[in-house]
């Protein structure tokens, strides 16, 4: 719906633009004291550049107060972003938990970029002179920030620093991605291999089985994806979100299940059991290379452990199906 009580920018007096670009400041320098207290813990250094770039966020709106001083007096009318129709928007990134460290640092880029073109664009629209130039000064400092971030970087993203930040993201993708969703692709891949060729060799039906395939992916997907969800918040592992980990292995969990009930989708029973049976020597070797990737277990150790278990369960489901 429409915000009808919203002003069009060209409409603002100059002491509404510049009331407004006072607000634009507070709200700046909170979200980067945001991005600053939630990164302190995993990425220290890039927190302290967050810290600085928000003590000049603070020193701008310093600058801006008491321009209106000297021009309106005290009083500053109550004026925001939301108030104003185009008036260049802020994504509430900084909502998300736990913040990604590249993201963060591009969107402070983009924030950047954005305050300065409103401050060329409210300094064309001013005639004082005093105001104009404090705005385009403003304008320049926001995008001298670019700089100014690589400066402090330097100052603070040393080598060690950032060889540290990448280990403290690689260990959160770990714990929130690929451990959830690992055990995903190894549950679904694994456990649903006794009912699909159960039902496959029990019945011939191809249909059949790949109803019975698709009834256990999503069933297991559903059930895992909670069960993740469920059995830790994260609060005290530091695992992260628990829905991002519930996402993460209930989707891998029925796509486990799924590669090898799909193939009997094709009419032939020979045919779609050798497909399902190739698929299943896919999903094995890959739960084998994703383990040797990320967790550091030998490559022939993880296929021979991954390989006997599916086969255990493969041999039990063909058995069961034929008695």
């Amino acid at each position: 719906m429409f915000n009808l009580a919203r002003r069009d920018f060209s409409d603002l007096s100059e002491q509404e633009v510049l009331a407004l670009a006072i607000s634009a400041e507070e709200e700046d320098m909170r979200i980067y004291a945001t991005y600053a207290d939630a990164l302190k813990d995993d990425h220290p250094a890039t927190a302290a550049v967050f810290e600085a770039m928000a003590a000049e966020e603070l020193a701008h709106r310093d600058r801006l107060i008491e321009r209106h001083r000297d021009m309106f007096g005290e009083v500053v009318p109550l004026i925001r972003r939301e108030h104003v129709r185009g008036f260049y928007p802020r994504k509430p990134y900084w909502l998300v938990r736990p913040l990604g460290i590249d993201r963060v640092r591009r969107e402070a880029m983009d924030m950047e970029v954005a305050a300065a073109d409103f401050y060329l664009k409210a300094a064309a629209r001013t005639t004082d002179a005093g105001l104009r130039t404090l705005l385009g000064q403003l304008a320049a400092a926001e995008r001298g920030h670019e700089t100014r971030a690589r400066q402090l970087g330097e100052t603070h993203l040393t080598a060690e620093a950032l060889g540290s930040e990448a280990d403290a993201e690689r260990r959160r993708f770990l714990l929130q991605i690929v451990q959830p969703g690992l055990a995903g692709l190894m549950d679904g891949s694994v456990s649903t291999l006794a009912p699909v060729f159960a039902a496959a060799f029990a019945t011939g039906d191809t249909w059949q089985t790949f109803l019975v395939g698709l009834a256990a992916s999503i069933g297991a997907g559903i059930s895992m994806g909670f069960t993740e969800a469920a059995s830790d918040d994260g609060s005290l592992t530091g695992r992260g979100s628990p829905w991002i980990r519930g996402l993460a292995a209930g989707v891998m969990t029925a796509a486990g299940g799924l590669g090898h009930a799909l193939p009997y989708l094709i009419p032939h029973f020979a045919t779609a059991t050798t497909v399902a049976v190739v698929v299943v020597l896919i999903e094995l070797w890959a739960i084998s290379w994703i383990r040797w990737k990320y967790m550091d277990t030998p490559f022939l150790r993880a296929a021979f452990q991954v390989v006997v278990g599916g086969f255990l369960v493969f041999l039990s489901g063909i058995l069961i199906g034929i008695s």
